[in-house]
Parts: structure tokens; C-alpha cells; sequence
């Protein structure tokens, strides 16, 4: 029986250039990080899909490249994480070859909230994730990718907020007036803001 309480260092063979931090890792807290991190690969293929989706929707060209960069962004994310579960386990993660169905949003708008949310559970995953991480290289791959998921959060956020969509709302839920309707897009957001 393995004594989870243990402290884990990876042997220098298996650790390369990267160095441990010390004797503050269990094995128990490496193995819920390899959990979350084969959770977080599984769904890549209805993930992509869902990019897609959102970019075959963008209304303009700025939003397609804005969420194009975060696809490529998270295919890079799912790399590393294959290349930190080999390192631990020898084994090389595939995606989830049955995750080709993902849940089409109702809008564009509707599929932009979902992101911001998914970025924003992703970045508590990922924390769990590099607490349990003994080596220091992949504790920053997993800070970048950190970093990266509270970018695309902010990304969709100016989504949200440059869509005339959105602003309409707002308006519908504060004003019953249908008079709203004369203003444009550029002028809602002026009053509004």
C-alpha cells in the first residue's frame, strides 16, 4: 500500500533540467494534479469544436481573430499538459476520440458567456493542478497557462462588451421604453458607459 503522506521527489533521471522545489509534494497531491490534468485533455476534440463554432459566429473579423488566438492558445495548453502527464506516468494522453458532441449555445452571445465562465472554472482546475507539481519547469508552464486562461476571460469579456447585442439588453431590462431602439450600437455603449 503506498503511503500517500510521503513527500514526493522525482529521481534526477526522470526530472531532466527540471529541479524539485523540495519535500513539499505528497504523492496524493501529484496524483489529483494527473487526475485534473487527464480530465483537462479529454475533452480537447469537443473543445476545438467549440472554437469553431464561436468563430464561424463572430460577427466581425476582430472577434474571429480574438478567438482564434485562444484556440491556438489552448492547443498549446493541451500540449504541455500531455508532455508534464508523460513526464510523471510514461503514458502519452490522446484526446477523447467519443467528445466529438459538444453543447451548441442557444447565440454567439450565449456561447461567449459560456466561454468566459469555462475559462474561469479552467483557472481553479489549474491551480489544483500546479499545487501539486514537484518540478519547478512545470510549475511555470502551468503559471503560463495560468496566466493565459485569465487573458482569454478578459478577451471574451471585451466580446461581450463591444456586442450592441448585449447593450440592447441591458437597456430591455432597466427601460421598458421601446424608444431605445433609434440608438445605435456605438451610441448604448457611450450612454452606458
Amino acid at each position: 500500500m503506498m503511503n500517500y503522506g510521503i513527500p514526493y521527489t522525482m529521481p534526477m533521471h526522470k526530472a531532466g533540467c527540471c529541479s524539485n522545489y523540495g519535500m513539499d509534494f505528497t504523492r496524493e497531491a501529484l496524483c489529483i494534479s494527473l487526475n485534473l490534468i487527464k480530465e483537462a485533455v479529454k475533452d480537447e476534440k469537443s473543445d476545438q469544436m467549440f472554437y469553431d463554432y464561436l468563430m464561424s459566429k463572430a460577427p466581425t473579423k476582430e472577434e474571429k481573430e480574438i478567438i482564434k488566438s485562444i484556440k491556438k492558445d489552448e492547443k498549446k495548453h493541451a500540449k504541455w499538459f500531455k508532455e508534464i502527464y508523460k513526464c510523471y506516468t510514461g503514458i502519452q494522453l490522446k484526446e477523447n476520440e467519443d467528445s466529438g458532441d459538444y453543447e451548441k449555445p442557444k447565440s454567439y452571445i450565449n456561447g461567449i458567456k459560456k466561454a468566459i465562465f469555462g475559462e474561469l472554472k479552467a483557472m481553479e482546475k489549474y491551480r489544483v493542478i500546479r499545487q501539486g507539481i514537484p518540478s519547478r519547469c512545470y510549475r511555470d508552464m502551468i503559471l503560463t497557462i495560468l496566466t493565459d486562461e485569465m487573458k482569454h476571460a478578459i478577451k471574451y469579456n471585451y466580446i461581450l462588451n463591444i456586442n450592441p447585442c448585449k447593450c440592447k439588453k441591458r437597456f430591455d431590462v432597466r427601460d421598458s421604453d421601446s424608444s431605445i431602439d433609434r440608438f445605435t450600437g456605438n451610441e448604448m455603449r457611450r450612454i452606458m458607459w
